[in-house]
């Protein structure tokens, strides 16, 4: 087994070369398209929860300096722990190619961006242990996601420069990820 070091530098090198490889997607005539739209909590609430301060504070704290949107998101999971951990994504481009759509049986993960930048949120309802027809959820900068325990999803997609996002999710052991392919691709565009 290679040393941590050596392990790090691997994988540094196989980053960046991926990251070089980011291109826009023709869409072909007979191709299945889906279009994102605005994302607002109503729509996204059978697949999660959306996270974003609101127009009015849960409460206000430290002397008034502070307002508090309070509990945004439902972590839910079935063993082990929560974690938070830093995940920074390559830009995609539209349209997006969907190929592939996973989830996590095991528990909800939440994705909060550092930045101010829109990201592509594409999810889908399950149908006999596949996902259903995705849809897909453009944010408006200041939101971030919480997809529910076994939500099918789509993978990290940040738009306008290189993602870097705080992710919440379980910390265990047991398999927590499974991975659709679809037959034919779907193209995703705003």
């Amino acid at each position: 087994m290679p040393e941590a070091p050596q392990m790090s530098k691997k994988i540094d090198s196989q980053w960046n070369r991926s990251r070089s490889k980011v291109s826009t997607v023709q869409a072909p005539r007979s191709q299945r398209q889906i279009f994102a739209q605005p994302l607002q909590a109503e729509a996204f609430d059978a697949f999660g929860q959306v996270i974003e301060a609101g127009t009015h504070p849960d409460m206000v704290i430290n002397r008034g300096n502070c307002a508090r949107f309070h509990d945004l998101a439902d972590l839910d999971f079935s063993d082990g722990r929560p974690g938070i951990s830093v995940f920074s994504a390559k830009p995609c481009r539209l349209p997006l190619r969907l190929s592939m759509m996973e989830r996590h049986p095991l528990g909800s993960q939440a994705f909060i961006p550092f930045h101010a930048h829109a990201f592509l949120v594409v999810v889908a309802s399950d149908e006999g242990g596949i996902p259903g027809i995705p849809r897909a959820f453009l944010t408006n900068g200041n939101q971030g996601v919480n997809y529910a325990r076994s939500t099918w999803h789509g993978v990290l997609t940040p738009l306008a420069g290189d993602g870097l996002f705080a992710v919440v999710d379980r910390i265990g052991a047991g398999v927590n990820l499974q991975e659709h392919w679809f037959e034919q691709d779907y193209l995703v565009n705003c």
